[in-house]
């Protein structure tokens, strides 16, 4: 699988998973994009949401990361090396773009969202799916 289609699985899968909870929410095209999804909250407040998707259990990729503004969320989903399998449910961290930074590491040729920091410290973020309700 190629890692674009990786990335629209992990879109829909945030998609889905936003629409069965009855928020509004729109999907952007484009590939190069920093706002994959565009959320409409009742009073017509707009909160956007960056995508990263992941087939096995690495670090996120993370050199385009920039975002900090308060309406602004990432989530990170890993389909755990069962993206094959369509009756698993992949794992996801819904964070906010105020507090991705806690999870960045920073190498010389490269800045991830560490899978490890991810796990030890993101509890509070996996499956919290209520701060778009």
């Amino acid at each position: 699988m190629s890692k674009y289609n990786t990335n629209l699985a992990a879109e829909y899968y945030v998609l889905s998973t936003l629409y069965r909870l009855g928020i509004d929410a729109s999907l952007t095209l484009g590939n190069k994009k920093s706002v994959d999804i565009i959320i409409v909250k009742p009073e017509q407040s707009l909160i956007t949401v960056e995508v990263k998707g992941l087939v096995d259990r690495y670090d996120w990729p993370a050199d385009n990361i920039q975002r900090t503004d308060d309406s602004h969320y990432y989530v990170l989903v890993c389909y755990e090396s069962k993206i094959e399998d369509p009756s698993f449910s992949p794992s996801a961290w819904v964070i906010p773009a105020a507090k991705i930074h806690e999870f960045i590491k920073t190498y010389v040729t490269r800045k991830v969202v560490s899978r490890s920091l991810v796990l030890k410290n993101g509890d509070a973020f996996k499956g919290n799916w209520k701060v778009f309700q």
